[in-house]
């Protein structure tokens, strides 16, 4: 939240949801991104488009946690995908929002071969 000197500024969790996922989307080495347990997979898989999936926001102190859930390509260095993630995001979001983050927390979830 910013205080501008016409009024506030209030920009909601899921509108970083939705910045982040399309970052994290957009890295090499990413397949896809999952939710991080199968109840809530099950709700996300209903028929509405969710662009949040797999991506959980917390704002503390005026400063973004990010957890990402993601599958990476099978035969990439995971390590360096993983860096490259939280690289994209934390540059996106701070240039994006003018807010500090936190941290970005990459959970690898699965490895998938893509197919070419």
């Amino acid at each position: 939240m910013k205080d501008s000197g016409l009024g506030r500024i209030e920009i909601s969790p899921h509108a970083i949801m939705d910045l982040a996922g399309q970052v994290v989307l957009e890295c090499y080495g990413v397949v896809n991104m999952v939710s991080k347990d199968l109840a809530s997979d099950i709700i996300e898989r209903l028929p509405f488009e969710n662009r949040q999936r797999g991506v959980d926001v917390h704002i503390e102190n005026d400063q973004i946690i990010i957890d990402l859930y993601v599958v990476i390509e099978y035969g990439t260095r995971i390590i360096t995908v993983a860096r490259n993630i939280q690289s994209a995001v934390k540059y996106s979001l701070e240039k994006a929002l003018a807010m500090p983050v936190a941290a970005v927390n990459v959970h690898v979830q699965d490895l998938r071969i893509s197919a070419d």
